[in-house]
């Protein structure tokens, strides 16, 4: 089974220009996927409008994992995501992650908290905003 991961699935659902939407999640989430950022819990219906703002938002950056375990089913990281915003400002954030897969291998779950590190006060949403 080959799996995804969050730096895989971020870069193609946020920097990866051209790349449809419904095609960047389908290649990583399931079709029951659901996510809890900061204590807000998102279906995948939810969790892609998320996304869809961000591409308005976002005209570049990286993701830089720090952890990363895969255990069975079961799949955690840490990592860093610095975006520069439409407005030429910049966002960084660290990000505690723990997942699940489908037997398919995309993301079934993801259960995360973000920790802005640099940036307006503004964007501390930035990781749940619609």
């Amino acid at each position: 089974m080959n799996r995804t991961d969050a730096r895989t699935a971020l870069t193609d659902l946020l920097l990866t220009p051209g790349l449809d939407l419904d095609e960047a999640a389908d290649r990583h989430f399931a079709p029951d996927y659901r996510q809890r950022t900061d204590g807000s819990w998102a279906n995948r219906t939810e969790f892609l409008a998320h996304i869809a703002h961000l591409r308005t938002v976002v005209v570049d950056g990286s993701v830089e994992v720090h952890d990363e375990l895969f255990s069975g089913d079961h799949y955690a990281d840490r990592h860093t995501m610095d975006v520069i915003k439409t407005d030429g400002s910049t966002v960084r954030m660290e990000v505690y992650l723990f997942g699940e897969f489908a037997p398919d291998g995309r993301f079934r779950r993801i259960e995360e908290t973000t920790l802005m590190l640099d940036g307006a006060d503004a964007d501390r949403n930035l990781g749940s905003a619609r």
